[in-house]
């Protein structure tokens, strides 16, 4: 479980916080998408949740953070990343080594993995991902999507309890991107990893969360159920997040009046809810 009380911070030179106050429990096995309108302090949070900040970002830190029962000031950033697993924005900075499966082994070598796992593990997460073909490829050689695939293979073969994303589809097309989400999903019903993920695709983000939490201007709007939080839809637009069209279509029609009107996160939900609009309507004129 990853418990925030009453979290703020302040980068050095900074003049103000970038968060403020931030209070919220995430608990084993989660789906959480983190939301928010650029700037609004969402890389900071993923920063803070991973021990990134403090210990390699400075500031003012204020409140407290446990990782599965772990302090995050008070517990090294070795210890912390054995827990929870990390894919940050920019791919290039994260590699470190000049081939795929060399990517691959330098985590695995690191947290002393013991050598009869380590090829078994290599082979699942490029199985997984769909990039085994690339095992042997300079990692110079490869688009920014095949990096970012390569990134989150690393990390999947280290089997953190947390798997925590910035954008991670950020360098990938629409199906890569849905491919990537389905693997997350596995995972954290699979598998009980808690998956951490900071999106800008609102819309595919809602399909495979579970809950939602929105900033902004460093502040927690809200954490709740995705359903919970689109049904507020005017909440997501003060914060200045496109709604997918198929969230404001069913929330224009629960205003109008129309009942049992379900939240639809997809376009298929939007046409079921459509036609059943529709064959209702046109029972009653018959």
């Amino acid at each position: 479980m990853i418990s925030i009380s009453d979290f703020s911070f302040k980068y050095d030179g900074a003049e103000k916080n970038v968060l403020n106050n931030i209070n919220m429990t995430i608990e084993d096995g989660d789906f959480l998408g983190i939301i928010g309108h650029s700037g609004a302090g969402k890389s900071t949070l993923t920063y803070a949740i991973n021990a990134i900040i403090p210990h390699y970002y400075k500031g003012d830190f204020y409140g407290a953070i446990n990782i599965d029962g772990l302090d995050t000031v008070d517990t090294n950033l070795t210890d912390i990343s054995k827990l929870v697993g990390s894919v940050c924005q920019d791919i290039d900075s994260q590699m470190v080594s000049a081939v795929v499966e060399d990517e691959m082994l330098y985590g695995l070598e690191n947290f002393d993995i013991p050598k009869e796992e380590i090829e078994e593990r290599i082979c699942s997460a490029l199985n997984e991902i769909g990039i085994s073909h690339l095992r042997k490829r300079n990692i110079n050689s490869l688009s920014g999507g095949q990096k970012q695939k390569v990134a989150i293979a690393s990390i999947i073969a280290l089997k953190p309890k947390i798997l925590l994303l910035d954008e991670p589809t950020g360098e990938l097309d629409p199906q890569s991107s849905r491919q990537v989400f389905l693997l997350l999903k596995e995972m954290s019903e699979k598998h009980g990893i808690t998956v951490i993920v900071v999106e800008q695709k609102i819309m595919l983000l809602c399909e495979f969360a579970k809950h939602l939490a929105v900033i902004d201007h460093g502040k927690l709007i809200v954490h709740d159920k995705v359903e919970k939080v689109l049904e507020s839809s005017e909440i997501l637009e003060q914060s200045g997040i496109n709604c997918p069209r198929t969230v404001t279509l069913s929330n224009a029609l629960r205003k109008q009046g129309i009942e049992n009107i379900p939240v639809c996160k997809t376009v298929d939900e939007a046409e079921k809810m459509v036609k059943s609009l529709i064959e209702k309507e046109d029972s009653l004129n018959d």
